[in-house]
């Protein structure tokens, strides 16, 4: 695959409550996703640099959107976050199919944070961490 932007992207959907997969790639303006591993130190004191070892997997994410309170969008899906303690299954996809590069994880989305600006708009950050214990992987289809 050539080098490409983060325009058009082809997949970003999120459960919302009750496990149904809802598009909201309109609703949302930009989002951060890292998959960091935790890392011990194990430097001897016989060592001049030090020794890492890699452990547990991690997923968090942050979305930032724009209040839409139509059914099934952005407003629906997170306006549970604050009553409900569930994983929801997060897809976010680069590219476009064939060679489509997307990432799927359970996720706890722990706060739904509106604000309204002083210019008007009403938007929101819905932070999030992965949820189930399962390694993020990136796939090919």
């Amino acid at each position: 695959m050539a080098k490409t932007s983060g325009i058009g992207w082809n997949l970003l959907s999120i459960d919302d409550s009750g496990g149904v997969a809802r598009d909201i790639r309109n609703d949302i303006t930009n989002f951060q996703f890292s998959t960091p591993r935790g890392v011990q130190d194990v430097t001897g004191v016989d060592k001049s640099a030090k020794e890492a070892l890699l452990l547990l997997a991690d997923l968090s994410v942050t979305l930032s959107v724009v209040y839409n309170p139509a059914a099934n969008r952005a407003h629906s899906v997170f306006r549970t976050v604050p009553s409900t303690s569930v994983a929801r299954t997060t897809a976010i996809g680069l590219g476009v199919t064939p060679t489509l590069e997307s990432i799927t994880s359970e996720v706890l989305y722990t706060d739904y944070q509106l604000t309204r600006a002083a210019d008007g708009s009403l938007t929101a950050s819905v932070p999030g961490v992965l949820a189930d214990g399962a390694v993020p992987a990136w796939v090919t289809s």
